[in-house]
This record gives structure tokens, C-alpha cells and sequence, in this order.
């Protein structure tokens, strides 16, 4: 089997195992257990907190003492079991400590498979800008089939959805010792300064200037995933209340609607190629940061029935939007940072994204819209309570902003000629 397809395979199972509940756990919530909207909000936000510290820490261990694909077999081993528990668990309180004892699990094997890939990579003297970004959209296409199949299985409000992710994450635990071996580089015994005693080395990428200032705003578009993520369902479900809406495909199905935006995705990634190396990291980004605010401005004045256009261009919109800073910012932190390092740097990525940048733009954004996009004492029972075109416009100048502030501030200089992420595996 060639490295492409063993790495293909990695990522379909890698986005298989999320895409069987992520998006309907929240049917099963609420029809099966009928627990409170409040406590579901908490369920999601372990996500966040999982993101805060299990990516690079789980760096720093594959830096330092473990293979990077045997801890990657372990996390999602570990996965599977905690997967395979959740349908026992009636108490609410008690699923949220094992929800994060899952995303403990699975959110730093998002770092790691990265690591892991572009590692066996090098090791063949591939480029990985060029040929990682073919790889890594059969990671989309696995959360799409996972999605479906657990809708075409009637599995939305069943505990089988669980049990599907778990068994797809105990093949891909079994599966990652297989995989090419993806050693420690940092030597733990001879690690001379506090930094490289603790694991904490990456985050030295933040003596650049150059190299916060992405962090920073890499964080600032997490936020803006998680505000997409959040709220782009609800948006559509709460035109159903209005009469001239109900019925309507995409008040029907929205679900399938906003499946676009992961179909977009698979075909963006491909692009990465063409404008990574041409244009750089820093015009790659300022295109993201542009495609948010198209993407949050079309959901404002888009509607199910004459605005249909304009929410399915929104959804087509969002995959620049997400795989011009996801995909082609971990392609630019793997080029910064040093070998020895590479799993602490796309864990500490990942920590300002997923983490950091989730956390604040999901307690941020329900906060604004509670005080500032929310009716008082309004029954959402018979009414829609949110301000929902101010929401989406809110979110757009948020995202303008961000690349008129990025522009001047991020001065990285892209040469054409040169090609850092085509260097071996040793780093030389």
C-alpha cells in the first residue's frame, strides 16, 4: 500500500470518528434524555477546554518520550472506550466530565495526525505543501460519511452513534501502529534551559514578532469558527416559526444545507497548493479573514426562501474560509518550527485555535448576544428572541476588522523561490 493511501486512510477514519455525533449528539440530547439546553452548552464546551492543554501537552510528549503515532494509537484506543460508555450515562453532570474525558482523548490526535503526516512525508522527500492538502480533504469526506450514514442509519437520536465512532476509533488506534514511525527529536536527558526541561521549547515561537502576531490572529479566527459552529443550525431552524418559511427545504433540512460548507471545504483544500506558495501565508490569511466576513454578512441578509442564494454561497464561501487559516496556517507553523519541536508547535497551534480562540469566541459571542441581540422577556416558544441579521453583521465587522488589523501588523515576507516545507525529515 502506498504512503498516500495509508495517510488517506488515517484521515478519513480521523474525521469518520467526530462526524458520527458531533453533529447529532445534540438530537440525542434532547429527544432521548430531555436535558436542558444550558447543560448542552456545557457538553459543547469541552471541546474548548480539552483544547486548552491536551495538544500540547501531547506534543511535548511525542517530543520528548513517545513515538508520535503510538501515542496517537492510544489517545483514540482510549477514544473508543469512552465512547462506547456515553449511552450508559443518565445523569447529565456525569456525561460532561465523560464528554471531556473523550475530547481528552481525541482533540490533541488532531495535532498529532498532522505530525504524523507530514513526518512520513519529509521522510520520502516529499513537499507537504503540495501533497498533504490531496491527503488531508479525505478527512472531510470521512466526517461527510460519517454524517450521513449515521442520518441514513436513523442513528440521530440513537446511543448508536456512539457506538459507530467508537468502533471506527478503535480500527484507527489499532491501525496508527502501522504507521511510519515518527520518533522524539527533542532529547530529553540533555535538554539545557527551563524551557526545554518543562516541553514548553514551542512556545518560544513567540519571541518572534512575526510569529505571535499570526498566533494571536490564528486564534482570533478560531473564535470566529466557533461562532459558525455554534449558532449557523439555529439560525436556520428559527425561521420555521414564520409562516411565510415553514416547509421550506432549507428550514426542512438544514443540516443538509450547512453539510455545503464541509463539501466547500474538500475542494478549497485542494486550491492550498496553488496559493500557499505563491502568495504566501500572510495574503492566504488576510483571504480567510475576508471570506469570514462575506461568510457572517451573507447568513445577515440571506433568507430560506429568496435569500436561499445567499446562505448556500455563505456555506460555498466557507471553505476559504476555514482551510485558508487551518490547513495552510499548520502548513506555516510546520515550516517555523523547529523539527525537534514539531508536535509541541501543531499542538501549541491548535491550543490558540481550538483552545484559546474557542473558548473566548464562544463565552464572548454568547455574552454580546444575550446582551445586546436578544429581545427581554421574550417567549422563544412562539417567537424568534434573537436579532438574527444583527448577529451575522456583528460577527462580519468582526471579522473586516480582523484583517484591517492583521494587515500591518503581520510583515512576514513570502519569497516565491524558496520551498521550506519540502525539507527531509532530519531538517537539514
Amino acid at each position: 500500500m502506498s504512503l498516500k493511501t495509508r495517510l488517506v486512510a488515517m484521515q478519513f477514519l480521523q474525521f469518520f470518528v467526530w462526524g458520527a455525533w458531533l453533529l447529532t449528539i445534540g438530537a440525542y440530547w434532547f429527544q432521548t434524555r430531555h436535558w436542558s439546553g444550558t447543560g448542552f452548552g456545557a457538553i459543547f464546551s469541552t471541546m474548548g477546554i480539552a483544547s486548552l492543554f491536551m495538544p500540547a501537552l501531547m506534543g511535548i510528549v511525542a517530543d520528548k518520550w513517545i513515538r508520535a503515532e503510538r501515542l496517537y494509537g492510544l489517545l483514540h484506543i482510549g477514544g473508543a472506550i469512552v465512547l462506547a460508555y456515553i449511552p450508559q450515562v443518565d445523569d447529565p453532570r456525569t456525561l460532561f466530565w465523560v464528554m471531556l474525558l473523550n475530547m481528552v482523548c481525541y482533540m490533541p490526535t488532531l495535532a498529532l495526525s498532522i505530525t504524523v503526516s507530514y513526518n512520513a512525508l519529509k521522510q520520502e522527500g516529499r513537499d507537504v505543501v503540495r501533497d498533504y492538502p490531496p491527503i488531508r480533504v479525505w478527512g472531510t469526506v470521512g466526517f461527510i460519511a460519517a454524517t450521513w450514514a449515521t442520518s441514513l442509519l436513523h442513528l440521530e437520536t440513537s446511543p448508536g452513534q456512539f457506538y459507530v465512532s467508537a468502533a471506527a476509533a478503535l480500527v484507527l488506534g489499532l491501525y496508527a501502529f502501522t504507521l511510519p514511525p515518527c520518533p522524539p527529536r527533542l532529547d530529553a536527558a540533555h535538554s539545557r534551559g527551563l524551557a526545554d526541561r518543562l516541553g514548553l521549547t514551542a512556545f518560544a515561537l513567540f519571541r518572534d514578532r512575526n510569529m505571535a502576531v499570526f498566533l494571536v490572529f490564528a486564534m482570533l479566527l478560531g473564535g470566529a469558527l466557533q461562532l459558525t459552529n455554534a449558532y449557523g443550525d439555529t439560525f436556520l431552524h428559527d425561521f420555521g416559526r414564520i409562516d411565510a418559511f415553514k416547509g421550506l427545504f432549507a428550514v426542512r433540512y438544514p443540516a443538509l444545507v450547512i453539510s455545503i460548507s464541509q463539501i466547500s471545504e474538500t475542494l478549497f483544500i485542494l486550491t492550498i497548493p496553488f496559493f500557499l506558495p505563491r502568495f504566501g501565508i500572510k495574503a492566504v490569511m488576510t483571504m480567510s479573514m475576508l471570506a469570514w466576513c462575506l461568510r457572517f454578512a451573507l447568513f445577515g441578509y440571506g433568507d430560506p426562501a429568496g435569500g436561499l442564494w445567499m446562505i448556500v454561497l455563505s456555506c460555498i464561501v466557507y471553505g476559504m474560509a476555514f482551510d485558508f487559516f487551518n490547513i495552510s496556517g499548520s502548513l506555516f507553523v510546520e515550516g517555523q518550527s523547529d523539527p525537534r519541536t514539531r508536535a509541541s508547535a501543531q499542538g501549541l497551534f491548535m491550543l490558540m485555535t481550538n483552545g484559546v480562540g474557542a473558548m473566548l469566541g464562544s463565552l464572548i459571542a454568547g455574552w454580546a448576544i444575550d446582551r445586546f441581540f436578544t429581545a427581554q422577556g421574550c417567549n422563544e416558544a412562539v417567537a424568534i428572541c434573537k436579532d438574527w441579521p444583527g448577529i451575522w453583521r456583528a460577527f462580519a465587522l468582526y471579522a473586516l476588522a480582523m484583517a484591517v488589523v492583521f494587515v500591518p501588523l503581520f510583515r512576514h515576507r513570502h519569497d516565491r523561490r524558496a520551498v521550506p516545507m519540502a525539507a527531509s525529515a532530519s531538517g537539514h
